[in-house]
């Protein structure tokens, strides 16, 4: 074995660990739960904005009002215009831009819920990782302690203490507001 080998540790094999198929399989199950509770009306909303996102939908508008306007303007022969104030066209786009902006603003709505929530399991996950740490420093403390070993405890003893989440969300707002009055 080389000297290289020995040093650099062999990378964790992710490809099918209990741990990671477990957590997949919650979090698809998670998805199909969400899918399920959601409404018959937000179904067509996200349909309809997923459908206006695409440019499918770009190109279907192009050629339905390059060929409104095409024909209003009298380009292409043998079409009588119906339109050619284009006042119907405006009409028309108008009604279409209020209902698409609103199917996008519900469209919207839905993804910041479902970002709230990945924010809020994000939070609780590393304020519980934060205490096992804490509990973890605190072990190697009193092991450390126990054995001997010259160490900085002062710098130890901070760290085994818990950090509550209230007094960390004061400051930074403490701080946001420091930044917006400069």
């Amino acid at each position: 074995m080389d000297e290289a080998s020995d040093r650099d540790p062999k990378p964790r094999d992710y490809g099918g660990g209990d741990v990671l198929d477990r957590n997949l399989r919650q979090l698809t199950e998670h998805r199909r739960q969400r899918r399920m509770r959601t409404s018959r009306g937000d179904k067509i909303a996200e349909a309809i904005s997923n459908f206006a996102g695409s440019m499918v939908f770009v190109y279907l508008h192009a050629t339905f009002y390059g060929l409104w306007i095409a024909v209003n303007l009298g380009a292409i022969p043998g079409i009588q215009p119906w339109d050619p104030s284009m006042v119907v066209l405006a009409m028309i786009a108008s009604v279409e831009a209020i209902f698409l902006s609103t199917f996008i603003l519900i469209a919207q709505n839905r993804m910041a819920a479902a970002e709230d929530q990945r924010a809020e399991l994000d939070l609780q996950i590393s304020l519980l990782s934060e205490h096992e740490v804490t509990k973890l420093i605190s072990m190697v403390s009193d092991i450390a302690r126990k054995l001997e070993v010259a160490t900085d405890f002062s710098e130890v003893e901070d760290m085994k203490k818990d950090v509550a989440p209230q007094p960390v969300l004061e400051r930074i707002e403490e701080k946001r507001r420091e930044v917006e009055d400069e």
